[in-house]
């Protein structure tokens, strides 16, 4: 009992931090404008663009979408076929802007908002032609529902459909004033060998278009306090086969 109100109390208190991360952050920084991570979409989910733009009225799943970071240029690029773009997200600062920003690039009759925690979002089987998760898988409660919303990915994706992940591992957060190692504030921070394996196991089936683990770090705040984040970034980038075991 004692341990997991330990492990609540943790979440908890990550959620807060990157709360306050992410208000922030939405705030200062205007969508597709220089100055920070927001100013444009994933390289992996521009890529894939041309093949959901081939898919007549294709379907599209973003989960953790923020302010529309990646959902706004799919929903533009898929937006005279019919398309629809739905975007998950649990805070009410991202859904807001997304709203906005979907307003500003014509694109709101594209964009569905779905506010929910993705650990917790239903995917009804077989039902999107394209799911994307940008930076947002670690951040559900625990490793198993973890595993839990990338199986849910899978069987509600269609035959020939896509899932784009892009999944940080191995986070480390440093105090840039004293130079000292803290807990990293991420809910699930695997080593980057038990990712990959984790997904090339839950994917073993699906062929398999991009695996890319790139070193990033940057700089945050933490309330007050300025801190180096340090990440290997993995993408992972697969289709689904016509085979039956899927």
């Amino acid at each position: 009992m004692e341990k997991a109100l330990i492990a609540l109390n943790r979440v908890e208190h990550i959620r807060k931090e990157e709360k306050n991360y992410h208000d922030h952050c939405y705030d200062q920084y205007e969508l597709f404008k220089e100055g920070s991570w927001l100013h444009k979409p994933v390289k992996a989910v521009l890529d894939l663009i041309p093949f959901i733009q081939k898919i007549d009225q294709p379907k599209v799943l973003d989960l953790g979408s923020g302010v529309g970071r990646n959902s706004i240029p799919i929903a533009q690029a898929i937006k005279d076929n019919g398309g629809q773009v739905v975007c998950v997200d649990l805070l009410d600062s991202a859904l807001e802007k997304l709203i906005d920003y979907s307003e500003t690039y014509q694109v709101r009759d594209v964009i569905e908002s779905v506010k929910a925690d993705i650990g917790d979002y239903q995917i009804k089987p077989n039902e999107f032609d394209f799911i994307i998760a940008v930076s947002s898988l670690e951040h559900v409660v625990t490793e198993e529902k973890f595993e839990r919303v990338i199986q849910q990915m899978a069987a509600g994706t269609k035959v020939n459909g896509i899932n784009g992940l892009v999944v940080n591992s191995e986070v480390e957060e440093i105090d840039l004033d004293t130079n000292e190692s803290l807990n990293a504030l991420m809910e699930v921070n695997l080593s980057t060998e038990k990712l990959l394996n984790k997904l090339r196991a839950i994917y073993r089936n699906w062929d398999i278009l991009q695996t890319e683990v790139k070193r990033l770090e940057y700089t945050i705040n933490r309330g007050e306090k300025p801190v180096l984040l340090k990440t290997k970034a993995v993408t992972f980038v697969v289709k689904k086969s016509g085979r039956s075991d899927n």
